[in-house]
């Protein structure tokens, strides 16, 4: 049977109306606080017959290279790569670390190996967008999942296999940022700028601290001069800056997720007075196989026929007449009113926006 209209389910997640002071440090960011990606291409050995496969050149070519840096010369062509995966290494450091942390890193495989699993990623050395050399990563990979293929064609797989982390198997030797910063001025940049945010920041700062010290220059930044009694504990003075709380100011928006039938409303959602009319089509194809007997001693052969038969029904259309809603409570009431299922309910914020009834921001992913 072929059902055409399948939904999947609804999460219409209300976030409270009520607005929470949060931390600063929850928010925003200080100047010479930031992150750096990096990168690196290894080699990751002790697969289990899961590796990559000789159509995979550049893990023949690398472990080559690697066995010449041990004194050993291996022609190519004899290279069997089955328990050896090339992959790239990832990470994000924060640039606060200094040379000696570890950290983290990603390991994501590059060829056509099935599996990382039980594999130890070898020395790579991990670069910046600049080209710098930060530090090294190395040690046994954890999957978190499996994939098993069998013989006869069979295949048992839990979670993604091909790619996993090895915990704290990154080495920083480099400082990340070597930049100064004053303990004169600091400035604090919110990560989702907003001028009314920034004003909230300013004003919680000079309240907290007294007098005209901090400014907001723009949506995303915040400059603040350093008290003269602060300036000899720079630390103590941005570790009660980061831990003030502010008052935030969300846009409003409405995210919709297609795939999966998610509906995410802010608080800040607004819908005008409107009338929504709902009603949906449902098309079934049912599928009854009829074989076909010949007579005996015919020389027939046995068909088989598959009839398909289609119904279709209309469910209830209803109206509903919304005269406002002010908060996403009162939105959910009024969908859940129509009976709406997921799909429904992200055609109808749709309509809503195109009808202008819809106070929010509409992302569709």
């Amino acid at each position: 049977m072929k059902n055409i209209s399948k939904y999947s389910l609804l999460i219409l997640l209300l976030i409270s109306s009520l607005t929470f002071g949060q931390r600063i440090k929850d928010v925003a960011y200080l100047n010479g606080s930031s992150s750096e990606q990096i990168i690196g291409y290894g080699l990751v050995v002790g697969l289990a017959g899961t590796g990559d496969s000789y159509r995979s050149s550049f893990t023949i070519q690398s472990v080559s290279s690697m066995l010449k840096r041990f004194g050993i010369t291996v022609p190519q062509t004899d290279l069997r790569t089955k328990n050896v995966a090339a992959v790239m290494v990832t990470a994000s450091l924060n640039s606060q670390l200094k040379a000696g942390a570890v950290f983290d890193v990603v390991v994501s495989s590059m060829g056509d190996a099935t599996s990382l699993q039980g594999g130890t990623l070898l020395m790579t050395p991990i670069s910046g967008g600049n080209g710098k050399v930060y530090g090294f990563a190395q040690g046994p990979i954890s999957v978190g999942g499996y994939d098993i293929n069998t013989p006869s064609g069979s295949r048992l797989a839990k979670n993604h296999s091909l790619a996993g982390r090895v915990p704290r198997g990154g080495s920083l030797k480099e400082d990340v940022n070597t930049e100064e910063v004053s303990n004169q001025e600091v400035t604090v940049f919110l990560r989702d700028p907003d001028l009314t945010t920034s004003s909230n920041v300013s004003t919680a700062i000079n309240t907290k601290f007294g007098g005209e010290i901090a400014k907001s220059v723009d949506a995303a930044s915040i400059l603040i001069v350093v008290p003269a009694d602060k300036q000899n504990n720079f630390v103590a003075f941005l570790a009660e800056l980061e831990n003030l709380n502010i008052q935030i100011d969300n846009v409003a928006k409405v995210v919709l997720n297609e795939r999966t039938g998610t509906v995410v409303a802010g608080s800040n959602v607004r819908i005008q007075p409107v009338s929504i009319t709902h009603g949906s089509l449902n098309i079934q194809i049912r599928s009854n196989p009829i074989i076909s007997q010949p007579n005996a001693f015919s020389q027939g052969r046995t068909e088989v026929f598959n009839n398909l038969v289609p119904y279709v029904s209309q469910d209830s259309t209803s109206t509903i007449a919304i005269q406002g809603a002010t908060n996403v409570q009162e939105i959910a009431a009024a969908l859940n009113s129509l009976k709406a299922t997921p799909r429904d309910i992200i055609a109808i914020f749709q309509a809503l926006k195109e009808a202008g009834a819809l106070v929010a921001e509409l992302v569709i992913m």
